[in-house]
């Protein structure tokens, strides 16, 4: 009777096992949370520094235009204002999204509805290959070829965000184009059998059933792109110009929050205002990470097929 009672009390060594696997797993799960916590609080408390500690006006820092921590204006403020920036930052990333969008859908529907076949076997190495390309190859691409064609043909210097735009556009094209190919495959086949069946053409069926139906993972894919070019620093730098600066127009040198950030923060003291100022820079492309994986979960919640 013991030995029936030992052996049901006792733990198997599956048992074991199962406790020693979710306790490694508890166990990394915290240190990843430690971790993203840790990268949290010390860029928010180091960008709230210009606020709090050198006592910077918020909208001193968002609405004026000239960037020069180290000095101040005739009335003792310092000038660190990060509107050129932030205007750089948006104009490219906005114009290299709605460049990429249309390549990505015309690419992502001749590979998946058009010519899956044909399409996979030419197309699919080329996306693979445009995402394994490192920044400073397509940065360099874009000072050698991009910068001496735009001044060419619209004149200036070159530098700006007319060359950023079109070399974030190759970077992120690969970027929507797989995402959403995989919008396309998730459409039921049947929303296709049933357009075909009411009499509608391929093409009919193509523009007015699947793209509708997977503009959700189109804007998924969309915000992604966004995301990455939004973040990217060595390509744009080496093509933009990087002039803190308020850009008038495409081909005016301007500078985005990357650039002046990888550029500048070796260059200061830890602890002084040029230093806390490009943590706050940081801040703001941290809050501008989190906001573009809040919209693309909201979207995925409510953008499913019903």
């Amino acid at each position: 009777m013991d030995q029936i009672k030992n052996e049901l009390t006792h733990k198997s060594k599956a048992s074991k096992q199962d406790v020693r696997g979710r306790t490694i797993a508890f166990i990394c799960i915290a240190v990843i949370m430690l971790v993203v916590l840790s990268i949290l609080f010390m860029i928010t408390s180091r960008g709230l520094s210009t606020f709090i500690q050198d006592k910077v006006p918020v909208s001193d820092f968002f609405t004026k235009s000239v960037w020069n921590p180290s000095a101040v204006d005739a009335n003792g403020r310092h000038l660190v204002g990060a509107l050129p920036m932030i205007v750089g930052s948006f104009s490219v990333t906005i114009l290299a999204a709605l460049l990429a969008t249309p390549f990505a859908i015309a690419t992502a529907v001749f590979m998946n509805e058009i010519s899956p076949k044909r399409g996979q076997r030419i197309l699919q190495p080329v996306i693979e290959l445009l995402v394994g390309i490192p920044s400073v190859v397509y940065g360099f691409i874009g000072l050698t070829v991009v910068v001496p064609l735009t001044r060419q043909l619209f004149g200036g210097t070159g530098f700006g965000i007319l060359s950023g735009t079109f070399v974030l556009f190759v970077m992120v094209l690969p970027t929507i184009t797989s995402m959403y190919i995989d919008s396309l495959k998730s459409v039921p086949r049947f929303y296709r059998e049933a357009s075909l069946a009411l009499g509608a053409t391929r093409w009919q069926t193509i523009s007015r059933v699947v793209i509708r139906a997977s503009v959700p993972g189109l804007l998924t894919a969309i915000i992604f792109g966004m995301a990455r070019a939004f973040g990217e620093a060595l390509a744009v730098q080496m093509v933009i110009g990087n002039a803190a600066l308020l850009p008038h127009n495409l081909l005016s040198p301007a500078s985005t929050l990357t650039s002046v950030l990888t550029t500048g923060i070796g260059n200061t003291v830890m602890g002084t205002l040029p230093n806390n100022a490009l943590w706050t820079l940081a801040l703001i492309l941290l809050v501008m990470s989190l906001l573009f994986n809040l919209l693309t979960r909201y979207i995925g919640r409510k953008g499913g097929l019903k």
